[in-house]
Parts: C-alpha cells; structure tokens; sequence
C-alpha cells in the first residue's frame, strides 16, 4: 500500500512538473480602470523572473562643447527625456532587452525656467510617449514622477532609472 502511494505521489509529481510553464509566467500590467493615462496602475511579475535594476540616467548633451550647466546645452525637457530613454533603450538592449521589457520606473524632474520652477510634466509626456504605449512597444510601466530641487548638474531637468523584467 506504502509503495502504491509512493509511486501514484511521484507520477502526479512528474506530471505537474512536466507540463512546462503556464500563462502565470508572463507579466501582467494592469491598467488603471476608465483611464487612458499611459501607466499601469500595477504590473506584476512572476517570481521566476530575472529583475534588472538600471541606474539612473541623465541627458546627452544637444550642443556639443556648450557650458555643462546650461540648460541650452542638454535642451528642454522633452529633447532631455527623449535623450535619458534612448539612453536607457541601449543600456537594455546590451542586456538583450527592450523597452518593453521596463515594468518599473522613476522619474526625477527639475523645476524649469519656462514652467515658473515647477516640473515640465507635459514636455515629460511627450518624450515619455515615444517610448511607451505606442503601437509598435504598447507595454506601460508602473510609473512615479517626482519634482526635486536638483541634479548634480544645473543644466540637467530629467533622471530616469527603471526596473526591467526578463521571464523565463
């Protein structure tokens, strides 16, 4: 009777184990219900996945040789944000991932001249959706934005850093 069970509990084992992975492997993003606004409200990662943590990036400079801390020299906030994604964009396909990939990300926006010292969240968006929720990458990140009173430097208005997600 002990090796029927034995043997029964290892076949149900080996069939559970062997029927590969399932649809619970894929990450899931959920939107914010009624919303169109281009984040997830939550995403969800299955624990099997591999989680890439990207260190915040910063703008490229627009004007080559142009005064480090001059805003003219990294442009607005749109050209900037634009600038930190592509960024960003290469630093995952290094890794053998894309922007699709992203299901976590942190925005650091400085005050601006133009905007009265507050965040230039519209020029933000406009950068941010060349990115996200277009029709060729239409996966949204879960998403924070934050106005802070400075970068290292003067010149800079945007830092961006992601988590990205690879299953298996």
């Amino acid at each position: 009777m002990i090796r029927s069970l034995t043997f029964l509990t290892l076949l149900a084992t080996a069939c559970v184990l062997g029927s590969g992975p399932v649809s619970a492997q894929e990450i899931t993003r959920n939107k914010t219900p009624g919303s169109d606004f281009p984040i997830a409200q939550s995403v969800q990662v299955p624990g099997a996945s591999e989680l890439i943590f990207v260190s915040g990036a910063v703008p490229k400079p627009v004007v080559q040789g142009g005064d480090p801390d001059d805003p003219a020299t990294y442009g607005d906030t749109e050209v900037q944000t634009v600038s930190v994604l592509k960024e960003i964009q290469s630093r995952l396909q290094r890794l053998g991932l894309d922007m699709g990939d992203v299901v976590m990300m942190r925005a650091y926006l400085v005050g601006t001249p133009q905007t009265d010292n507050r965040m230039d969240f519209a020029g933000f968006m406009r950068g941010y959706t060349q990115f996200f929720g277009t029709e060729e990458q239409p996966h949204l990140p879960s998403r924070s934005a934050f106005q802070i009173a400075g970068l290292v430097r003067a010149g800079w208005f945007v830092e961006i850093e992601v988590v990205a997600a690879r299953t298996p």
